[in-house]
């Protein structure tokens, strides 16, 4: 039987009774495997519900309110329960159950939090902010380089509870790695927030990478022939872009500080060592993230540099034809105008004087500006 089956009607619970009712009527369901869909196929925000001990996954046995009992009278595993955007009656039983505090569910159901870590009694509340590179055929103005979402975690002595909002940052692939390595897992629930934190950080980098790609293209194309058409829309854009994932990046360096360094009872002291790796990783997408907005900023300016060039070389063009033009509508000018007196009016070669005179002052004009690069 799935515990995660067994919360399919938790929309309807008032507290841990309906967990109770809930889990009766789905006894008879077929187990079903929900670590890797967005949601869950029953209908629920539950993606996935596992009990450990000893760092390995044990058979579920009951409902989850028994499941919990178990757990803590045994004082041995943990319960890992995955949920994916909740509602308010969705959340509802579980914080009962598992005695949340109430400013800590508000925000993992409304979302849309900086990153941060909280103590609320023996209940660390962590915030992650994930991202995923959207990929695309060519960058344009408009174009989505970085989708956000969020991963929210209740770590206590005896349970996991992670919460997922956004399109992307499946934790099943994780779990599964993590049922892989006993030993770690047996660690208890802090092995899976160091996991966790360790994934969205690699995700960091791994996203860092492929816009890395973007600037280069960016960048070529600026630098190219025809970089003063360049269009600057497809630069803020990725400023826009990187500055959403520097919303993600930099206020995580406080929290995974304070994991790394502080003494927390919800964290393993041989899982804090952990943590000062992840830090690291965080720092080098730090750095690459402020290396970007400074080229960035460099390729914004030279751009702009390249689009004042070429208008001052479309003037200098300007200019210089209209020179020449002004030399045959002087003359022009002087001899449109009505006196009888004029030099060489009637004489029978002033016509051709005129032309010739007029010629040859162009290209005089015309030979002198292409000299200087003006033409």
């Amino acid at each position: 039987m799935s515990m995660a089956g067994n919360l399919r009607k938790v929309t309807s619970l008032g507290g841990v009774g309906g967990l109770r009712k809930v889990a009766r009527l789905a006894r008879r369901r077929p187990r079903v495997d929900l670590s890797h869909p967005a949601r869950s196929p029953l209908g629920s925000s539950v993606v996935n519900c596992v009990t450990y001990r000893d760092g390995v996954r044990t058979p579920a046995r009951g409902d989850l309110v028994d499941t919990v009992q178990r757990v803590r009278k045994s004082r041995e595993g943990f319960v890992w329960l995955g949920l994916h955007e909740p509602t308010d009656q969705e959340f509802a039983g579980i914080a009962e159950l598992f005695d949340l505090h109430p400013l800590a569910v508000e925000d993992a159901i409304e979302a849309h939090q900086r990153p941060k870590l909280e103590r609320y009694g023996e209940t660390l509340f962590a915030v992650f902010k994930t991202v995923c590179y959207v990929e695309h055929e060519e960058l344009t103005a408009t174009s989505e380089v970085v989708d956000t979402g969020e991963i929210m975690l209740f770590v206590g002595a005896d349970f996991v509870i992670t919460v997922r909002h956004g399109r992307h940052g499946s934790l099943g692939p994780l779990r599964e790695e993590l049922e892989s390595d006993p030993g770690q897992l047996a660690k208890g629930p802090s092995a899976v927030l160091h996991a966790i934190a360790d994934h969205v950080v690699d995700d960091y980098l791994t996203v860092t990478d492929s816009v890395q790609g973007d600037i280069d293209q960016v960048e070529t194309d600026v630098f190219s022939e025809s970089g003063a058409r360049t269009d600057p829309g497809r630069i803020y854009q990725l400023k826009r872009e990187l500055l959403e994932l520097k919303r993600a990046v930099v206020p995580l360096s406080r929290p995974l500080e304070d994991l790394a360094t502080r003494p927390i009872r919800a964290v393993d002291p041989e899982i804090q060592a952990y943590f000062r790796d992840v830090s690291d990783h965080l720092l080098r997408a730090k750095e690459q993230i402020a290396a970007f907005d400074e080229l960035l900023n460099s390729i914004l300016q030279a751009h702009l540099a390249q689009v004042t060039v070429a208008q001052n070389e479309d003037m200098r063009k300007i200019t210089a034809w209209a020179a020449i033009v002004a030399v045959p509508t002087m003359v022009c000018g002087v001899y449109g105008m009505n006196f009888d007196h004029m030099p060489e009016l009637h004489w029978r070669y002033g016509y051709g004087m005129v032309i010739g005179v007029i010629s040859a002052a162009c290209l005089a004009l015309y030979r002198g500006f292409r000299r200087s690069g003006w033409l």
